[in-house]
């Protein structure tokens, strides 16, 4: 291989990315800027039609009580002069116009709002798609600015691994997407709705309607115990703290139990040997072997029942996860991952037991539920049963 000409060749798209990461982050926050100067415009708009829809109630108040008094004017002759009905019908028509001009800059007041509302909500998709984009290519920097002699070292080692760099960046990626969503999709839309809920309060309490308030606040209580439910749950999926403190066993024994309590699957859970703490990189690697199993079960396998083993020996933990579920052609499989069909789950979890220098068994046939056995050396090479 031409390592010089490689090595240039990498420069090259370094200097190209880290240029457009700039255009993209340049790009990002005039985005903001605008985003920032909408929502004031925004802020003063709500502020203008809230100002308006009152201006215009009191006008049709005394709309209707002037034309109240045009018609006792105009009926009784006898008591009325003729300027006492112009005058009635003067200040009938001024109000009338008065009137009809707040009803116009209400409606264009609500309608600049919803414009507004409708850029905002486009801006946030831009400044979304701008920082995801930054973020892949800071990814891909930091593997393309990593010590190439190191990389040419794992291309001569095992051909097999040619990719594997790029599939753990896709990996990232994508697990930084699904982090994405969840906050956008859970805390971020609660916490826009609880600051709606909130003004609506507001509202209320200037109305003295103080038992709509309290019914208010407390939707407001049950939505933010949600949202914080939703945070908790992001956080242990990004590492389960318990882990660090607890150790592995203890951290699956819980995640499983939750996920039976979660999706009703039957669990059963058990650990062979003596139990101990292993470096905290493999309890976590284990841990994740642990979690994108069940998540397969989850999605695919239609399963009653799993049974999870962990088995401690002195240089190896072996994971053995077991379902009843449909199953599926292995030989199928296979010769679909070759080819390079999307079977993600499959291939993650084959990939992290290689990178621990492992080896991964998946016995299954249809409607004959599957079995996955890992073996994970702690310490020199993998030793059968």
């Amino acid at each position: 291989m031409q390592f010089d000409a490689i090595d240039k060749v990498i420069k090259n798209a370094i200097g190209v990315m880290e240029s457009s990461k700039y255009q993209i982050f340049e790009i990002c926050e005039s985005a903001r800027s605008e985003w920032e100067a909408l929502n004031k415009e925004l802020q003063q708009v709500k502020d203008d039609a809230t100002l308006t829809i009152e201006q215009v109630d009191r006008l049709e108040l005394e709309y209707k009580r002037a034309r109240i008094r045009l018609t006792e004017v105009s009926r009784d002759f006898h008591r009325f002069k003729e300027e006492d009905i112009r005058v009635a019908y003067e200040a009938a028509t001024q109000l009338q116009l008065q009137l009809t001009i707040a009803r116009e800059k209400e409606h264009q007041l609500r309608a600049r709002r919803d414009e507004l509302q409708k850029r905002i909500k486009n801006l946030d998709k831009t400044i979304e798609r701008a920082e995801a984009l930054v973020m892949q290519m800071n990814v891909v920097l930091e593997y393309l600015s990593g010590d190439l002699n190191q990389v040419t070292r794992i291309l001569e080692s095992a051909k097999n691994r040619q990719q594997m760099g790029l599939k753990i960046i896709v990996a990232q990626e994508e697990e930084r997407k699904r982090i994405a969503r969840e906050i956008h999709d859970g805390p971020a839309q609660a916490m826009a709705n609880i600051v709606l809920r909130s003004e609506i309060a507001e509202r209320m309490l200037a109305r003295n309607e103080y038992v709509a308030v309290k019914e208010e606040l407390s939707d407001l209580k049950a939505q933010v115990r949600s949202g914080l439910e939703e945070v908790r749950k992001i956080i242990f999926n990004l590492r389960p703290m318990a882990l660090d403190d607890l150790g592995l066993v203890p951290t699956l024994r819980k995640y499983i139990q939750d996920f039976e309590d979660r999706t009703r699957i039957r669990m059963k859970f058990e650990v062979v040997g003596l139990e101990s703490r292993l470096p905290s990189a493999m309890e976590v690697a284990v841990f994740r072997l642990v979690q994108e199993a069940l998540s397969n079960v989850l999605k695919h396998a239609k399963a009653s029942y799993v049974f999870v083993e962990v088995t401690f020996q002195k240089q190896m933990v072996k994971l053995v996860i077991q379902d009843n579920g449909v199953g599926f052609n292995l030989e199928r499989l296979e010769l679909q991952i070759n080819k390079g069909n999307s079977h993600f789950g499959i291939i993650g979890m084959r990939e992290r037991v290689e990178l621990l220098e492992g080896r991964m068994d998946l016995e299954t046939a249809i409607n004959a539920g599957t079995k996955i056995v890992m073996l994970i050396p702690i310490s020199g090479e993998i030793r059968e049963d």
